[in-house]
């Protein structure tokens, strides 16, 4: 996460919303439990579950045996079949490689 003084000086964007007063009146009382206001908590707590949300997607999960499948054939590839080879020169001559 970069530092505090990096984010200081950094490009800033404009966030703007309405919400029922329940839920402002949420966001209000967990702000001030934690001492600092609604607009920093809202921008924290968002930043937070978007950077979990990242994390969640760009990470692929597999079980010990399909890693160990994938580590095998990338050890050691099979030959390139009819199609893979017919696929790759499709793409050669669409791309213009």
């Amino acid at each position: 996460m970069p530092n505090r003084k990096h984010l200081r000086h950094a490009p800033r964007k404009f966030i703007s919303g309405r919400v029922p007063a329940g839920i402002w009146n949420t966001l209000e009382q967990a702000a001030e439990f934690l001492g600092t206001t609604v607009k920093k908590f809202v921008v924290q707590t968002a930043n937070r579950k978007a950077r979990h949300i990242l994390d969640c997607e760009s990470v692929i999960r597999l079980s010990h045996e399909d890693a160990q499948k994938i580590l095998t054939l990338l050890g050691s590839p099979p030959k390139p079949n009819r199609a893979l080879k017919d696929a790759a020169k499709k793409f050669n001559v669409s791309v213009r490689v």
